[in-house]
């Protein structure tokens, strides 16, 4: 990662983000232990289910099982992984540094909101920074260690489901090798926009914070930046926000169709984090800020408005209908289609 180009100081937000990070659950190292373990093999195994599930396979012939990098991760690294990320997606700023003061201000800005996050996530995978080819898989241990022991729920079980969402993900960029290069294409061309448009570099963390994180599995609503964004700018990060609602809802809709064959209190994992999603997404002060500087609002509604279009969808034309989708960038839904799947239909379908 270089670290002396570009609008932040990436260095210098991951460790902002590695001091700012909270500290995971309290668990002694033989449980820590068996957890990395379960993990790894969870992931090895979700693979396949995936695959069976989706009716994806890698258009070069991978085994489902080598479509990824699984990594076992704590917060901190979670958030060094994303900085990487963010320096991947931005790289059309990196030829226009700003000063040493306005680019370690971005970096407190960017890693203060890693550092928050770091906390959130449960899995990821990143299709960007790979040098392989093969996306990085990442889970976050001490996040589903917490999400598990809050929801009450079987630990093996949770750890698999987790695994499926995010092995759908691997699975979707190895079937269609096409869809990072034109979701970074459409980072550049938002940002060189941005660029061009010096009215938005005062804010340039938080613009940075924005199209990153509209192309790696979030949206921004929270600090005005799309209030800032001119029609065409806007027209592209929504545009990117609907194939994200596409990847969300296809692998939540994935991790949920493997069934108690596979994962026996599937029903009961879904029930406690839909309630736990519904009971965050209501809170209230000082949380209900944080969710909207975070933009997890608008990211619950990215899981939803994904499965029902998926649901939709391959109520009319099957799981090969809907896989169609991955075929072609132009087979990609509008954020209108999303919202109306039989006009997505209609329009690839006939």
């Amino acid at each position: 990662m270089d670290t002396t180009q570009g609008p932040v100081d990436w260095e210098l937000a991951v460790r902002v983000a590695g001091r700012l990070a909270a500290p995971g659950p309290v668990a002694d190292r033989a449980e820590l232990t068996a957890l990395v373990d379960e993990l790894r093999d969870a992931a090895g195994r979700a693979a396949e289910h995936a695959a069976a599930i989706t009716g994806l396979a890698a258009l070069d012939g991978t085994p489902p099982g080598r479509v990824s990098t699984v990594l076992v991760v704590d917060r901190p690294r979670w958030a060094q992984a994303n900085a990487e990320v963010f320096a991947a997606m931005t790289g059309p700023l990196a030829g226009t540094t700003p000063s040493s003061a306005t680019r370690s201000a971005a970096a407190l800005q960017v890693g203060g909101v890693l550092a928050l996050l770091s906390g959130k996530v449960l899995g990821q995978f990143d299709p960007f920074t790979s040098a392989d080819g093969r996306g990085r898989l990442l889970l976050v241990a001490p996040n589903v260690l917490h999400h598990e022991r809050r929801l009450r729920v079987d630990p093996s079980d949770f750890r698999l489901w987790v695994a499926l969402h995010e092995q759908t993900h691997a699975l979707q960029f190895a079937a269609a090798p096409w869809l990072a290069g034109h979701l970074r294409s459409r980072a550049a061309e938002l940002m060189t926009d941005l660029v061009a448009d010096r009215s938005l570099v005062p804010r340039v963390g938080e613009l940075v914070q924005a199209v990153a994180r509209a192309v790696t599995g979030g949206t921004e609503d929270g600090i005005g930046v799309l209030d800032l964004l001119s029609r065409r700018q806007r027209t592209v990060f929504e545009e990117v926000g609907a194939v994200m609602a596409l990847l969300e809802g296809h692998a939540d809709v994935a991790m949920d169709e493997v069934g108690p064959g596979v994962v026996p209190s599937v029903r009961t994992i879904r029930r406690a984090f839909e309630a736990r999603r519904d009971e965050a997404a209501s809170a209230r002060g000082v949380d209900r800020v944080l969710r909207r500087l975070l933009g997890l609002d608008a990211k619950l509604a990215q899981y939803r408005d994904g499965a029902a279009f998926v649901r939709a969808v391959r109520k009319v034309v099957g799981r090969d209908g809907l896989n169609a989708v991955w075929s072609s960038v132009d087979h990609l839904p509008s954020p209108a289609e999303i919202a109306d799947p039989r006009a997505w239909v209609r329009r690839v379908h006939g």
